[in-house]
């Protein structure tokens, strides 16, 4: 590839090949056999017709190139905690449903003007810490070509709100806490919606 890069006029550096790691497929739990010797294999695109493009390419992307991959077919397709691409992408439907509930309010409450020194809860400030990372977790999945960061980071965030969504009501009727709530909540769906955007997974507003 490289001595095809230099041949059309191209600096052979400008292409990096990136080696990745075996995958083992499950069912389960249970290897599922496949054989080169045999032709008995499962394609790429069997797998995203079962289990869908978004879960399979977030899955693909969850460990560094260098570490061996085992991927289960039933857990992928759970919608449940234990499928790392629901958790996130719940995180950000729980989100925009916070956001809805906020504009159907008879008088609807407006980021404007919230003031943050309000959120002093500790999930309040570790969520806050994580939504500070993001631009350096970029920075660093770019430099070391390992989009794995990303998706490391998203789950850890979409943990630790909902963290903060059950230590902390959003819309209460303290009005200016409630406001700075929604001014944090919605920080978290920016951050969100552009690290997904990164790895081009959908963004479901409704789960």
């Amino acid at each position: 590839m490289k001595a095809a890069v230099s041949a059309m006029g191209y600096d052979k550096s400008s292409i990096d090949i990136l080696i990745v790691q075996l995958a083992t497929l499950l069912r389960n739990g249970v290897a599922v056999s496949m054989s080169t010797r045999r032709a008995e294999f499962i394609s790429l695109r069997e797998i995203i017709d079962e289990i869908g493009v978004d879960v399979a390419r977030f899955i693909f992307l969850m460990r560094r190139l260098d570490s061996h991959l085992d991927f289960d077919i039933e857990v992928a397709k759970k919608e449940s905690n234990d499928n790392p691409v629901y958790y996130i992408q719940y995180a950000h439907a729980r989100i925009c449903s916070i956001k809805e509930f906020n504009d159907k309010q008879e008088e609807r409450l407006s980021l404007e003007g919230a003031s943050l020194s309000l959120l002093s809860h500790k999930t309040e400030k570790v969520f806050i810490r994580a939504l500070s990372e993001f631009p350096f977790v970029v920075q660093s999945a770019g430099d070391a070509l390992e989009p794995s960061k990303i998706v490391t980071y998203l789950n850890d965030l979409s943990r630790k709100f909902h963290s903060f969504y059950t230590e902390c009501r959003v819309v209460s009727s303290d009005k200016e806490l409630s406001r700075a709530r929604l001014f944090l909540v919605e920080c978290a769906r920016i951050v969100l919606s552009n690290g997904l955007n990164l790895l081009n997974i959908a963004l479901p507003e409704k789960m």
